[in-house]
């Protein structure tokens, strides 16, 4: 079954800045294209609901609305707090914030440590905030490291420390969980739900759907160079396949080459596939 009642665009974005740091400059978007994508989805007709509703339906459990929407957004910027909440209130719109704990900085102070280039964060009283504004906090590991090519403990450690650092922080289960780089595979996602995690979310190129895997969400990112007419064809259900679909035999490949490099000392990265 194909159409714009059955796709589900979940966005994926990362950071809302005019001047980001020349390491994110490609997946960011300007605060004014931000706000048209916004319009673009309510012109579209699309009901944007939170995470959790596109979560239970692909558990089996109440049906969303005919035509509906996800907002996420990656890593834990410091514009999200400045740029993006105020425009989603002002539209009364949900989103879910997948936060790289390591990243995160204490107020007035520096970050822990985490494996994204220096870029503003945001701090632990923001995340609290944001929390208590309605916006759902996911994790998004404690490092920000490729899942697939880590040992059994570390990824445990990645996995569940990041989980246990936010609900310490936030006092309540946190629940959605995203793979960094998008790259994630059979074992990993083993080991994400038994971490606890009742979600986790993928990149894909791919609209979402109710029959997707709720441990394997498929995303459609955002990027400073997406073409308005590629953002107007997503909102009207068309211009990527829908998920699920058979994980690639380019996306296994792809695992086990930088499986390879990471053992050897020398990592590779790259565009996130599935």
């Amino acid at each position: 079954m194909t159409g714009p009642g059955y796709a589900v665009p979940v966005f994926l974005y990362h950071s809302v800045s005019e001047d980001p740091p020349s390491w994110i400059a490609p997946f960011t978007v300007s605060p004014r294209t931000f706000a048209e994508q916004l319009d673009r989805i309510a012109e579209a007709g699309l009901t944007v609901v939170p995470l959790r509703r596109l979560v239970a339906a692909i558990r089996g459990g109440p049906t969303l609305p005919p035509r509906s929407a996800v907002l996420t957004f990656d890593d834990g910027f410091a514009d999200f707090y400045w740029t993006v909440t105020p425009l989603l209130t002002d539209r009364e719109l949900p989103a879910t914030l997948y936060v790289t704990t390591g990243a995160v900085h204490a107020p007035g102070g520096a970050a822990r440590g985490s494996l994204l280039p220096p870029a503003p964060m945001l701090n632990w009283r923001q995340i609290t905030t944001l929390d208590a504004c309605g916006i759902e906090i996911g994790g998004h590991t404690r490092t920000h490291p490729q899942l697939d090519t880590l040992p059994g403990r570390q990824l445990c450690d990645e996995v569940g420390g990041c989980k246990q650092e936010l609900e310490e922080l936030l006092s309540h289960p946190v629940e959605a969980f995203a793979y960094p780089h998008g790259y994630s595979s059979p074992s990993v996602r083993r080991k994400v739900q038994r971490a606890g995690w009742s979600s986790a979310a993928s990149v894909g190129y791919a609209f979402s759907s109710p029959a997707d895997q709720a441990l394997r969400i498929s995303r459609l990112m955002v990027r400073a160079d997406t073409p308005a007419e590629q953002f107007r064809a997503w909102t009207e259900g068309s211009g990527a396949p829908v998920a699920p679909y058979p994980e690639r035999l380019r996306t296994r490949g792809w695992r086990a080459y930088r499986r390879v490099r990471a053992g050897i000392g020398r990592p590779v990265g790259g565009p996130p596939t599935d």
